[in-house]
């Protein structure tokens, strides 16, 4: 049984991560209000695991911008050495500062880190937050359509987004949803938008990780007994977020983000309408018995 909820909320993930609907929320529901649970894993740490599938999705979908990037922080590198710089920043290059600046903000929430994981638990939070996350897709789709991109967006366009992505730590704020509109919000370009908030990702997703296995290894490492879930779950969350990728793609095209809003606000007042039935009930999830 434990390796089928580990694929179902593989599949959560890897949906849940890329469309604008909170992956943390809705892991949330799942284990806290659903019962579907990995006997024996640590929540936060399963979820940590399952950002590592997505993580794979974005790499494959943008292996492109990656390896770019990756080949001109190395031409960066040897400018440096020879004491100069071109004129004019190649794209990539910019591209590379402004990730940078999005993610620092995220630093900020180190000395709160226990206090959010706190929040993945209380499920009337999730569902407030994703009544939160339902408002912001809803104004963006309002919002005038913007054109910068990595050759003219600011340090501050980069920062707020990245400010955005600090607040969308919190279990129920989508964390795609939240840069994305954002990024819209301070005129970038809605398909830029998106990539550079799916970029971005990256070092958030590989700073979470590398904290949740030094916590793990402090407390004396996993189960391997779990590996299996583990493995499948990650599996999974990676092959169902590369297809959200996709559709994510051409639903900002379309600037079409309503139906996400609608959904977010019905996800948001379900999730606090089972919370009181299981705060009723003394904290049982009798559906999930």
């Amino acid at each position: 049984m434990s390796l089928l909820n580990a694929l179902i909320l593989g599949l959560i993930q890897g949906v849940a991560e890329f469309l604008p609907i909170s992956s943390s929320g809705h892991l949330s529901i799942a284990q806290n209000l659903l019962g579907l649970k990995v006997a024996g894993s640590d929540d936060i740490f399963f979820d940590v695991l399952l950002h590592l599938g997505t993580l794979a999705a974005v790499f494959a979908a943008y292996w492109g911008d990656i390896r770019e990037m990756v080949l001109e922080f190395f031409r960066a590198i040897g400018d440096i050495r020879q004491g100069g710089m071109p004129r004019s920043i190649p794209p990539a290059r910019r591209l590379i500062l402004l990730i940078i600046i999005g993610t620092l903000p995220l630093f900020l929430v180190l000395p709160v880190k226990r206090l959010v994981e706190g929040l993945y638990s209380n499920t009337y939070f999730v569902g407030g937050a994703l009544l939160v996350t339902g408002a912001l897709l809803f104004v963006c789709d309002r919002v005038r359509r913007g054109r910068k991109n990595e050759k003219t967006a600011t340090v501050l366009d980069a920062a707020l987004v990245g400010v955005g992505q600090a607040i969308a730590t919190c279990p129920g704020i989508s964390r795609s949803g939240t840069t994305i509109c954002v990024g819209c919000f301070r005129g970038l370009e809605r398909r830029f938008a998106v990539r550079f908030a799916f970029l971005l990702s990256i070092p958030a997703v590989l700073g979470a990780n590398l904290l949740q296995i030094k916590d793990v290894a402090e407390a004396g490492g996993i189960d391997v007994k779990l590996l299996p879930a583990y493995i499948l779950g990650v599996a999974a969350a990676a092959v169902s977020g590369y297809l959200s990728i996709c559709l994510v793609r051409l639903v900002a095209n379309k600037g079409k983000f309503g139906a996400f809003a609608y959904y977010c606000w019905a996800a948001g007042a379900v999730t606090i309408a089972l919370s009181v039935v299981r705060t009723a009930a003394g904290g049982v999830v009798p559906w999930a018995a």
